[in-house]
Order: C-alpha cells, then sequence, then structure tokens
C-alpha cells in the first residue's frame, strides 16, 4: 500500500492479523519528528486523570495539534509508539483502540508498550511519532519556533 510519501510493507510471511504494517519505506525530502503528546490541556494540566481512554483521546488531539504545525497530519506519519502506564493489557487494549481509531485507516507500523511510569504527574498516556512530508526541505511552519521545546 502507498498513502502518498509512503509505502507499507506487510510481508506475506507474516501473520495479516496485526492492525498495522511491519515497516514503512519513503522517499521524501522532509520529516518531522515529535517528542512524545501528553494528556496536557492547554494550561498544562494533565486531563482524565486515572482514565486511560480520556487521556489517549487528549494525547491524539495534541499529537494532531503539534503534527498539523509542523506541517504534517496522521496520514504522513510513518512510525508511532506508544506507552501505557499499567501492567494491564485490558488498558493497553484500550488505548490502542482510542490510537487505531484515530488513524483509522492508516496503519502505519506502531509499538505498543506497558510501562511503569511515565513523565508527568497522573500521566498514564503518550504517543510519539515519525511523519514523512512530500516536497523539499523548508524552513519551521510559520507559528512555530526553533527555540521552543515540546516536553514529554
Amino acid at each position: 500500500m502507498t498513502d502518498a510519501a509512503i509505502t507499507f510493507v506487510r510481508p506475506a510471511a507474516l501473520t495479516d492479523r496485526v492492525p498495522y504494517a511491519y515497516a514503512a519505506t519513503t522517499s521524501a525530502h522532509r520529516a518531522v519528528y515529535t517528542a512524545g503528546a501528553c494528556p496536557l490541556d492547554a494550561d498544562g494540566n494533565t486531563v482524565a486523570v486515572g482514565d486511560h481512554v480520556g487521556q489517549a483521546r487528549q494525547v491524539m488531539a495534541n499529537l494532531v495539534t503539534t503534527l498539523r504545525a509542523a506541517g504534517a497530519g496522521l496520514t504522513d506519519v510513518v512510525k508511532s509508539t506508544v506507552y501505557v502506564a499499567s501492567g494491564r493489557r485490558e488498558d493497553l487494549d484500550a488505548v490502542w483502540d482510542v490510537v487505531r481509531s484515530a488513524f483509522g485507516e492508516h496503519d502505519a507500523p506502531s509499538t505498543l508498550l506497558g510501562v511503569s511510569v511515565l513523565g508527568w504527574p497522573d500521566q498514564l498516556v503518550e504517543v510519539e511519532a515519525i511523519a514523512v512530508v512530500a516536497g523539499e526541505a523548508q524552513a519551521a511552519p510559520r507559528g512555530s519556533s526553533s527555540t521552543s521545546r515540546q516536553e514529554c
């Protein structure tokens, strides 16, 4: 499958029961690497304390905002990593459902991890992504700054 400048790789020798591609290749000229998107509101407060699904929704909204500011979107993502502060598979599955829903048919490779703790107080979910955008490398999009930092 090819989506813009991305080709997803699904080897016939591996199971097709996974809801994502095993790899992605690209020849695009511009890459976007995000920091982990966190479940923070505009004031820096952790939202949906104790609620994995609520935090996953905020995380994906924040990821979309970050990608848009960099001139990309979810359909430009070639790889994501999903971190869930839980040892319970049910929590990982619930977060995964939110993430997959946000990506829709764009099934880029992803890694889902259960971890013991994340960086912000009461944080349960974090998602980072790598996106590629077809075209020439360009300066930072309007409204962004090379000196600003997103930490999570």
